[in-house]
């Protein structure tokens, strides 16, 4: 009895170690051929234009810089949180004679870039057949991108994933997407 105990345990050991060895090299990304540590490939989603102009009761001003001479605004029925990573609207962009621009475009919180999809013609959307992702300048006057990015549809360099928060975000009191100079605390002087 004694003697079929101890084989009994040597096996059950045995059997333990080799189970062991099995799963340490399931995850072993030589073994699976998926590297963790690889950097991830973006690909973009489809992208549909917009069917109608901006709505005007959504329509939030938001402000830029001290520099620029344009005002800007953001239709929030607009905003489109992306699974591919991409936050989209509809910004309007007015000039100090009153001509607007209505732009469709997108922004990347992982690479801090945009990319304008189309514009508003005549009622009519219009796709840019040569859009492709730019880098957002953070110091030009008209650095709307830019604002957009930081005050509102990234946390850093991740995408803001609630609509709430971003219309919150908008608030033309609370908007954070600015380079006005601020104390210590944290409080725009």
């Amino acid at each position: 009895m004694m003697k079929l105990s101890i084989h009994s345990i040597r096996l059950f050991s045995l059997g333990l170690s080799f189970s062991l060895a099995l799963a340490g090299c399931a995850g072993d990304p030589l073994e699976s051929g998926v590297d963790p540590f690889a950097p991830m490939v973006f690909k973009e989603g489809s992208t549909a234009m917009p069917l109608n102009p901006p709505n005007k009761a959504t329509i939030q001003p938001f402000y830029v810089s001290q520099q620029t001479i344009f005002k800007f605004a953001i239709d929030a029925d607009s905003i489109l949180i992306g699974n591919d990573g991409i936050t989209r609207y509809i910004v309007i962009l007015t000039s100090p004679n009153g001509n607007s621009q209505v732009q469709y475009e997108g922004i990347r919180c992982d690479s801090f870039q945009w990319r304008l999809y189309g514009t508003l013609e005549n009622s009519v959307w219009k796709e840019n057949p040569l859009s492709s992702w730019n880098p957002i300048k953070d110091h030009t006057a008209n650095r709307y991108q830019a604002a957009l990015a930081q005050g509102a549809f990234c946390n850093f360099s991740s995408q803001e994933k609630n609509i709430k928060n971003i219309i919150q975000s908008l608030n033309p009191g609370g908007f954070t997407g600015q380079t006005k100079p601020t104390n210590s605390y944290g409080v725009v002087n």
